[in-house]
């Protein structure tokens, strides 16, 4: 499987962002898929995980309640809705699959990132 990861851009603080995770090759819809970031000088943080049937979504303490993962099967794609943003979620967001019926770390197959900038 391949993922591409896309939808990243510059957003005012307190400001909405969309991203998605398109896979490719046989299999994505039947994989768990996270979403993490880095920023710049930090280390990798999970960010949201959801399960190959959409079900139990897992968010990270700094984004619950303010980004909503989805998954559309049928386009297979993930998506990361990112609402009321803030400087500090300002990273390159990386999405990634998880075999063995996990859609939480550690993650196996990592796609490209997309920078995500929140300016004051």
């Amino acid at each position: 499987v391949q993922l591409q990861a896309s939808g990243g851009g510059l957003v005012q603080a307190g400001g909405s962002l969309s991203l998605s995770c398109t896979g490719s090759g046989r299999g994505f819809s039947n994989y768990g898929v996270g979403w993490l970031r880095q920023a710049p000088g930090k280390e990798r943080e999970f960010v949201a995980g959801i399960k190959w049937s959409g079900e139990d979504p897992l968010y990270g303490d700094s984004v619950k309640d303010r980004f909503t993962i989805s998954r559309d099967n049928a386009k297979n794609t993930v998506f990361l809705r990112m609402n009321d943003l803030k400087p500090e979620d300002t990273a390159v967001y990386f999405c990634a699959v998880a075999y063995g019926g996990r859609w939480w770390g550690p993650y196996d197959y990592w796609g490209q990132g997309t920078l995500v900038t929140v300016s004051s």
